[in-house]
């Protein structure tokens, strides 16, 4: 059995972090066996090595290996790729085709991406998986490969089996061995090493010297959060090789080839802060909406209390903010008072002097204003109908008919009232 470092120089995998250690001597340890392996880990750290390592040590080295890019293909086809058709399975099917698990038949096959599969397909690699069976589409036939697979995805697949998209079943199956690969912000001194491993790649690969990084370059460039991880890294060390003249890179000039789109104090608690981001804007949506529904349900029981009382509001502590924010105050404030006090009292006014308009809805909702007032000597038993139509036979004789200057007085819109008088057949 090789060693680990043999591996790394074999398959030039750059780094001493222990977690990648760990990846590598597990491949190493499930190579000679037949085990399905699922690789899982964020996009760009290189997962692919991983497959290439388990088939290169296994019996199965003489046979074929197959890498397949699941996510590139399209719905419509991948179970042709995969499995292979017959002549006239579908339209262009003008001849018989073998699928990647017949011609990797002895071999190793690598889904990567295996997390965007469809629904149809998953069921057929389960059928692979568990037997070794498989039909091409448009026949009955079935047919034996003895292959192993190997797949990788940087989906969450506990959420994808939650949601429906992904097959429990097919999951467990796959992930006999699961071996993660860490996020290259987690690799510590391992960012430097590969810097200057690219940058000596592309050196010889454009015939100039290698670019080198200053001690603050450095820092920095340990401390980023590499969101792309290797494959970003490595596509920095190209951009500044090619257009950087100065062969000594210092902090402004790195600082230049990075995204600024993000906090740049690249650290394992700045990404939880952005993680739960998302998670704390909903929490004060939430909040903010159940605290508008808790003002309605106060505004409709005080509306309750205007209409059963002549006199002065009395209000309990907890309900004097919301009554003031609504109807005003009555009295001036005192000087160097604050005007939400909980000591001032609030009247409402008989609506001859007073009218209060609350809008609860947007512009173009403007049928749920609420028309809330206080009458002058009424009965306490009339509907709240009846003094709608009190009030607005008063308005319109007192504006001569015109409802413009009626819905004014009233505080409501022109189209409210008209609603009000075609209702009321006033």
């Amino acid at each position: 059995m090789e060693s680990i470092q043999a591996i790394k120089q074999r398959f030039e995998i750059i780094g001493n972090d222990p977690k990648l250690n760990r990846a590598i001597e597990k491949a190493i340890q499930v190579a000679p066996t037949d085990i399905s392996v699922l690789v899982t880990g964020e996009s760009g750290v290189g997962k692919e090595s991983i497959p290439k390592i388990i088939h290169a040590l296994s019996h199965r080295k003489h046979g074929k290996y197959i890498a397949v890019n699941c996510g590139a293909i399209p719905e419509g086809t991948i179970d042709s790729e995969l499995f292979g058709h017959e002549k006239g399975a579908f339209t262009g099917a003008i001849g018989t085709r073998e699928g990647y698990f017949e011609v990797a038949d002895g071999g190793t096959i690598f889904l990567d991406e295996v997390g965007e599969l469809p629904l149809t397909t998953q069921v057929r690699l389960l059928r692979v998986l568990e037997n070794g069976e498989f039909i091409k589409v448009g026949s009955s036939k079935v047919q034996k490969t003895d292959i192993r697979i190997i797949a990788a995805t940087n989906v969450k697949m506990v959420e994808a089996i939650e949601k429906g998209k992904f097959r429990e079943d097919l999951y467990y199956r796959l992930s006999t061995v699961e071996i993660l690969l860490p996020p290259l912000r987690e690799r510590g001194d391992d960012i430097h090493l590969l810097f200057r491993k690219f940058a000596a790649d592309f050196a010889h690969k454009y015939k100039m010297p290698p670019i080198r990084l200053d001690e603050q370059a450095a820092l920095y460039l340990i401390r980023f959060r590499w969101d792309g991880n290797i494959r970003q890294l490595r596509n920095v060390a190209e951009q500044i090789s090619v257009l950087e003249t100065e062969r000594l890179i210092t902090l402004a000039v790195l600082q230049g080839y990075l995204p600024t789109h993000r906090n740049q104090l690249p650290s394992v608690v700045a990404g939880k802060k952005a993680d739960s981001e998302f998670s704390n804007e909903r929490e004060i949506l939430y909040k903010v909406l159940f605290d508008m529904k808790n003002d309605l349900n106060d505004l409709k029981k005080l509306t309750l209390e205007l209409m059963k009382n002549d006199s002065a509001v009395k209000v309990q502590e907890t309900n004097k903010n919301l009554i003031q924010r609504i109807y005003g105050q009555h009295e001036e404030p005192q000087p160097n008072s604050n005007p939400y006090n909980s000591e001032q009292s609030v009247q409402v006014l008989p609506i001859e002097k007073h009218h209060v308009e609350e809008d609860f809805a947007d512009d173009e909702d403007e049928d749920q204003h609420y028309l809330l007032a206080e009458t002058v000597e009424e009965e306490e038993t009339l509907r709240l109908d009846e003094k709608e139509i009190e009030l607005i036979k008063k308005a319109l004789e007192r504006n001569h008919g015109k409802r413009k200057s009626a819905a004014d007085e009233l505080g409501i819109s022109e189209r409210t009232l008209y609603r009000k008088i075609k209702q009321y057949d006033l």
